[in-house]
Parts: structure tokens; C-alpha cells; sequence
């Protein structure tokens, strides 16, 4: 049996797999996969207004939101974001707490005025800042929720006076939070709600058409609002497979069920690895992320040895991230809480021949 604890793209429910692929074959008994049917047509146009409405349902957003299934990743929307809300004399504030984070901090300044106020950098990013001030100015504050690369997660949302944005793009919908908090929340959905090709947008209407540059129609949300997602030729099959993990995740209960899952999950692995002695986290404890659990063998000749054993135990996308080193175990919401023990058990197990 193989454990899927791939960063992203990463593990998808069964039952969603097995839809998805039968939808490739005859999509809804129609004849025509779901490659090659219209994105105006009959068949494609419920789908995208299912799964728009059933991401608001999900997040508890008010009227003021629009839910978009966007291309691009995240990357292009640490340039969108900025292009949209961040005028050329206005200044946004950035916190820093990773590779992704910073990513966004330099397409940002493409555009205005950035002030980072605060990083995690001076500890290769291993904890959340705290106590910062937030500048009563600022066009936005932005933040990575969760950082896929160290391991860390905000489990505290700072109060802001200014338009909250917030890359989600590993933790969307894995945790009940006041998604009305926010102006702006994206997310790549290849790591928690689906397959990579598409992203999720929440934006509140409210906060754009503030800027005075040209944007280009690509780029300006009030399009894709206007067009309903639909301005070009939308990712298909991407959306489609949002739509069932949106379904599957209904079905578990919604985000609340899902989130006491996650912990039991997250609880289980970190607990082997503080009572493991071949094993050491490398996040602060009280930043540790449900989504990524990072370590280190504290022997690291024995590295090498250990993920060869793990893949032999069908443990799949353990490696660390190539910047970092290590260990890197992804607990998204389809992954179950029988991987994670498998996982524990490896742990076990490994440990005890090396005794």
C-alpha cells in the first residue's frame, strides 16, 4: 500500500480519484469526456457554479465575497494581488515567514511601496513572528498562512485595520477560521482541495477599482468577477476536481469535522517525533503546522538509510524540501489517519533496529 505524504500535488480522496476518472472516460453519461466537452456548455457551466458556491458555503463567506477558479498558482497571484489593491505611492506590509512568503515580497514591489515588518528569516524561518506593529496605512497586510517549506502555521490571524490577504494555498479549508476576516484569501488547489492547473480566489468586491494604473484584463478581478470565472477558457478538469473534493469535504462534516481530524493527525506524528530519540521537529512548538510536519534525524548519517526503508514501506514524498534537508510529512485532508500511523510505525520500527 503506498501512503501518499507528497507536499503538492498531493493525495486526493479515492472516491474523488475514481470520479474524476470516469468523468475522463463519459462525463455525466453524455458521451464526451470531460476534456473535451465546452466550458459554456450545459454540461461545464453547473460545475463551476456548484463549486464557487459550495467554496462559500465552506468558508462562511458573506455577500460581499466572489469566489473565483482562476490560472496561474500562487505565483501569479503574488503579482495580481499587489497589481489590483498596491497604487505606485501607496505601501503594503508584508510579514515574512518563508520562501513562498518572500516570493510574494519581490512581486509586490513591482508594484508600490513594500515595508516587511517582520521575518523569521534571522532563524531560517523555523517560528511565526509575533508583536509586530502593523502600519495604520498600510493598503493591505499580507501573510502565508502556512509554509510548506519549515513547517510553520499562524494559528493566531493578527488584527488589522487595513484589507487582510492571505496565501491559504496549504491550509484552505483544514481549520474553522473566520474567513470573513479577510479581503483576499488564495490558494493553489493542488495541495488541499484538489488538482493543480486551477487557483481559488475569495476577494471582497469592496476593496477594489481603488487603484489609478491600468490593469491588464487578464490581471483585474472585476473581470473575472463579471465573467463569472469564465472570461478565457477556465482549467476544466482542475475545477471539476475541486468540485468533488468540495463535495467530499461536505460530506465529512464540513471544515470543523475535517480540522479535528488534521489535529488528531498532526498530534499522533508530532508526539513520535518529540519521544522518538532518532528524531527532532524543526518548527518552534507553538508555530508547529498541522499540514507539513518538518524533522531532522539527529544522526544524520542514518538519512539516507531511513527514507530508503520508508519507501520500501510504501511511505511516498517523505523528502524534505532540496533547500532545507530532511523530513517533510504532508497531512492534508485526504490523507488519513491510518497513513499517519503507518508513518508512526515506520518511525517505530526503524528506531527500534537501530537500538
Amino acid at each position: 500500500m503506498i501512503h501518499n505524504f507528497n507536499a503538492g500535488p498531493s493525495h486526493l480522496p479515492a472516491a474523488v480519484v475514481e470520479e474524476a476518472a470516469e468523468a475522463i472516460r463519459d462525463f455525466q453519461h453524455s458521451g464526451l469526456s470531460l476534456l473535451e466537452i465546452s466550458h459554456r456548455g450545459p454540461y461545464f457551466l453547473p460545475v463551476i457554479e456548484e463549486a464557487r458556491e459550495l467554496a462559500r458555503e465552506l468558508m462562511g463567506l458573506e455577500e460581499d465575497f466572489e469566489v473565483l477558479f482562476l490560472h496561474g498558482g500562487g505565483r501569479t497571484q503574488f503579482m495580481q494581488t499587489a497589481m489590483n489593491l498596491l497604487d505606485s505611492d501607496r505601501e503594503a506590509a508584508y510579514v515574512d515567514t518563508g520562501t513562498w512568503a518572500s516570493k510574494a515580497i519581490e512581486e509586490a514591489r513591482l508594484f508600490g511601496n513594500v515595508r516587511v515588518i517582520a521575518s523569521s528569516a534571522d532563524k531560517q524561518y523555523s517560528y511565526i513572528p509575533k508583536g509586530f506593529a502593523i502600519p495604520e496605512q498600510a493598503a493591505y497586510l499580507h501573510l502565508t498562512t502556512n509554509n510548506t517549506i519549515y513547517g510553520t502555521q499562524w494559528h493566531d490571524i493578527p488584527d488589522c485595520a487595513a484589507p487582510l490577504v492571505a496565501d491559504m494555498s496549504s491550509d484552505i479549508l483544514s481549520r474553522a477560521i473566520d474567513f470573513n476576516r479577510f479581503g483576499l484569501i488564495y490558494a493553489g488547489a493542488q495541495k488541499n482541495i484538489g488538482a493543480a492547473g486551477v487557483t481559488l480566489v475569495a476577494v471582497r468586491k469592496s476593496i477594489l477599482g481603488k487603484i489609478h494604473r491600468a490593469i491588464p484584463s487578464m490581471m483585474d478581478y472585476r473581470i473575472h468577477i463579471k465573467n463569472e470565472s469564465i472570461y478565457n477558457t477556465p482549467p476544466v478538469f482542475a475545477i471539476y476536481t475541486c468540485l468533488l473534493v468540495l463535495r467530499w469535504l461536505k460530506a465529512q462534516g464540513g471544515v470543523s469535522a475535517v480540522e479535528k481530524v488534521n489535529t488528531r493527525k498532526a498530534t499522533l506524528l508530532y508526539r513520535e517525533i518529540d519521544e522518538n530519540p532518532l528524531f527532532q521537529g524543526t518548527a518552534a512548538v507553538e508555530d508547529r503546522s498541522q499540514m507539513n510536519v518538518c524533522f531532522v534525524m539527529n544522526d544524520k548519517v542514518l538519512e539516507k538509510e531511513f527514507a530508503e526503508f520508508c519507501a520500501k514501506e510504501g511511505m511516498y514524498g517523505i523528502k524534505g524540501h532540496r533547500s532545507v534537508g530532511g523530513f517533510r510529512v504532508s497531512l492534508y485532508n485526504a490523507v488519513t489517519e491510518e497513513s499517519t500511523q503507518a508513518m508512526v510505525d515506520a518511525m517505530k520500527h526503524f528506531a527500534g533496529v537501530k537500538a
